[in-house]
C-alpha cells in the first residue's frame, strides 16, 4: 500500500464527478465480481475501477502525520461504486499508516511530551509509554482531523466506529530497530493506535507481510492487545497466490487471515478468504 486543508477541495471534486456521471475505470480483464481494491494517495489522479465488490481506502498520505489529499473523493467512490458482492467484507473499509519515530524523536515535532498510558507516564523519552502515546495521538488526528471531515464532505458515514480499520505496518515507514526493546516499543505504538480506534467501537485488524511484521514487532505476546487481531496479508502476485495465502499463518496468533492482497498492473487487488477453511493446514504433507 501507499499510505492539509485540501480535503474539502477534494470532496468538491468528488461531488462534481459523481454529479456529472464521470465513469470509473473498468475492472481489469479477468477480475471477478468478488474482487476488492485498496486505494490511497498514489491513485489521486487515476480513474478507479468500476463495480468493485468492496474497497479499502487509505486515510493517510503515506505517513501517519499526513492526510490523503483525495480522501473524500475516494470515500465517495467507494460508497457509490462498491457492490457488496462479498457478504463477509464491508463495502467500505479504511487503513491507516503506522510508525514509531522514537529513535529519531529529535527530528520530529509530533513526539509526545506527556501522557498517562498502560506503560506508565510518558515524559518525552524513548519509552514504551511514549511510544503508546505517540500511537494514540497520531490515530486521534487521523480519525478526527482527516477521516471525519472527509467522510462528512463525501456523504459517507463519519462515525469511525461503524467501519473496519486496518493498521498498515510496513518497513517503508519509520520504526525503531536493532533490539528486542525497540520492537517492544513498536508494539506499544501499534497498541496505542489500536486503543484509539477501539475506543470508537471500530473493528481493527493488521496489514503487512510476515517478514515486515516480524522485523518491526517481533513475536506478539499473549497479553498484548494486538493478540487475536485478524490479518490482511500482502505479497501475492496473482489471484492464485492470494488464495493460497489464505492458508498461511496470521500475523498474530489468535486471529484469522481474512484478506489477502495481490497486485495487477500496479493496482492493489484484494481477495476475501473463505470463512470456513482448514485453518493453518500445511500447503503440502499429511492432513
Amino acid at each position: 500500500m501507499a499510505g492539509g486543508g485540501r480535503v474539502l477541495g477534494a470532496a468538491a471534486l468528488a461531488a462534481a464527478s459523481l454529479a456529472l456521471g464521470v465513469p470509473a475505470a473498468a475492472a481489469h480483464p479477468g477480475d471477478d465480481a468478488e474482487v476488492g481494491y485498496d486505494v490511497s494517495y498514489p491513485q489521486c489522479d487515476d480513474a478507479l475501477p468500476d463495480d468493485p465488490a468492496f474497497a479499502v481506502v487509505g486515510v493517510n498520505g503515506g505517513l501517519a502525520t499526513r492526510p490523503n489529499p483525495c480522501l473524500a473523493e475516494q470515500l465517495a467512490w467507494a460508497a457509490e461504486r462498491t457492490t457488496g458482492a462479498v457478504a463477509a467484507q464491508p463495502r467500505l473499509q479504511l487503513y491507516v499508516n503506522t510508525a514509531n519515530p522514537g529513535q529519531v524523536r529529535d527530528r520530529v515535532t509530533t513526539w509526545p511530551a506527556r501522557g498517562r498510558t498502560p506503560y506508565g507516564r510518558c515524559a518525552g523519552d524513548n519509552s514504551r509509554a511514549c511510544s503508546w502515546q505517540y500511537g494514540w495521538e497520531r490515530t486521534a488526528v487521523t480519525v478526527t482531523n482527516f477521516f471525519v471531515p472527509a467522510a462528512e464532505a463525501a456523504g459517507v458515514d463519519p462515525d469511525p466506529g461503524d467501519h473496519t480499520w486496518w493498521l498498515d505496518v510496513e518497513t517503508t515507514n519509520t520504526w525503531q530497530t536493532g533490539s528486542a526493546p525497540a520492537r517492544a516499543r513498536n508494539r506499544a505504538a501499534l497498541e496505542g493506535m489500536l486503543a484509539r480506534l477501539a475506543a470508537t467501537g471500530a473493528d481493527v485488524g493488521v496489514y503487512s507481510t510476515g517478514h515486515q511484521w516480524r522485523r518491526i514487532t517481533g513475536v506478539v505476546p499473549e497479553d498484548s492487545p494486538l493478540h487475536d487481531l485478524d490479518s490482511w496479508l500482502a505479497g501475492a502476485r496473482s489471484l492464485a497466490g492470494a488464495r493460497a495465502a489464505c492458508l498461511r499463518d496470521p500475523l498474530v496468533d489468535g486471529g484469522d487471515v481474512v484478506l489477502t492482497q495481490y497486485v495487477v498492473d500496479g493496482l492493489d487487488h484484494d481477495h476475501s478468504c473463505p470463512t470456513e477453511r482448514p485453518w493453518r493446514r500445511p500447503l503440502s504433507g499429511p492432513d
